[in-house]
């Protein structure tokens, strides 16, 4: 009796008490009822032996006081992981190309040796997996255990369905190639067919912005240790400008505000993929992140480390800095990035406009 008593506190201390003793008084009941069956059968009492073998007939006490428990009892569901697997496939083909790309930059930049590079990109994929494995579920252990699952799961539609083509790009599927001697990848599609195939709805698009930008902050803040983030060592001095100490005088200036931006963008990213991702909430998102995006550009341009090497007082100087570009064939760095952020600059504000209209109207243009 003294062996029934012990394995009734051990499931008791699994219980939530105020269903405890109603619980383990019904299970009381069984194992007794039982016992007493087999002790008819045997025609005597049951040994230590015999009892021991009937309680593990009856199961583990963690094994019968989760039977008993509401709510989920698995960390990712049989409906959740099936999206859970996506993530991490694309989050580890993401993190595979910022790990090539780092390496590749810090060779070309003569900081390390094309042996040591592979070493340490090797290193920092298996430690920047794992990382990106453990985040992704605990994201799923949370969404599993909401009573209503984000709506991109139950309100799919097949426009959504081109990214998961995205999982097709497996070892198996590149070995076959491989072994066929096909290093073509995948067949080149005509413009309008791109096009077509990356259509994806709202509610898609953002599932798979979280997770880029998932992976983008990881990097950023060295969680995942791939390529740090150390400027100097992607740049160095050309023509005559150190710009391994701009570049690192940029990201001591700008860390914490990416970061900020990155989590605000995850999070909303999240909210509107679970939401259907409504048109305004969309919008409004959009505009407030292309006007930060914007900002950022007129800093750089303004204000940064960068300045003295871009900045122009009008824009006739921008126009002939352009032409001088082409006519010299001569590769200006300083002329590029001065292309490339006013750009970016304008391409913000488009974006600004756009988003306005659609938060306006309510509805895509």
């Amino acid at each position: 009796m003294d062996l029934v008593e012990r394995y009734l506190s051990a499931v008791a201390a699994q219980l939530p008490k105020d269903v405890r003793e109603d619980i383990v008084a019904e299970l009381r009941d069984e194992i007794m009822g039982r016992l007493e069956a087999l002790e008819g059968r045997l025609g005597r009492a049951a040994t230590d032996d015999e009892v021991e073998a009937l309680l593990r007939e009856v199961g583990h006490p963690l094994t019968v006081a989760a039977r008993y428990r509401s709510g989920p009892q698995a960390l990712i569901g049989a409906e959740l992981y099936p999206w859970w697997w996506f993530a991490v496939k694309v989050a580890l083909m993401v993190l595979v190309c910022v790990t090539v790309l780092g390496a590749v930059a810090r060779v070309a930049t003569g900081d390390i040796y094309v042996g040591k590079a592979i070493g340490q990109a090797i290193n920092g994929f298996i430690s920047g997996g794992f990382t990106l494995v453990g985040v992704l579920t605990v994201i799923g252990f949370f969404i599993e255990r909401q009573d209503r699952k984000p709506k991109f799961i139950s309100e799919w539609r097949v426009k959504d369905l081109a990214l998961f083509e995205i999982g097709n790009l497996d070892a198996e599927t590149w070995g076959e190639r491989l072994a066929k001697g096909d290093w073509s990848g995948p067949k080149a599609q005509k413009g309008v067919e791109v096009r077509k195939n990356a259509q994806m709805s709202p509610a898609a698009r953002a599932v798979a912005s979280a997770i880029g930008w998932t992976v983008l902050l990881l990097w950023w803040t060295n969680l995942t240790p791939i390529t740090p983030v150390r400027p100097q060592d992607l740049a160095g001095v050309i023509s005559g400008v150190d710009y391994g100490v701009i570049l690192r005088g940029i990201v001591e200036t700008a860390y914490w505000p990416v970061i900020v931006f990155a989590l605000a963008r995850i999070a909303f990213d999240i909210t509107r993929a679970a939401t259907g991702s409504p048109v305004r909430l969309t919008a409004l998102g959009d505009l407030v992140f292309a006007a930060a995006t914007a900002w950022a550009m007129w800093w750089l341009f303004f204000h940064s480390p960068l300045s003295p090497l871009i900045w122009v007082p009008t824009a006739e100087a921008f126009w002939q800095r352009v032409v001088d570009l082409f006519r010299s064939g001569d590769f200006q760095v300083a002329t590029v990035i001065m292309i490339a952020v006013v750009w970016g600059y304008i391409a913000e504000v488009w974006r600004m406009i756009k988003s306005t209209a659609r938060l306006i109207v309510g509805r895509e243009s």
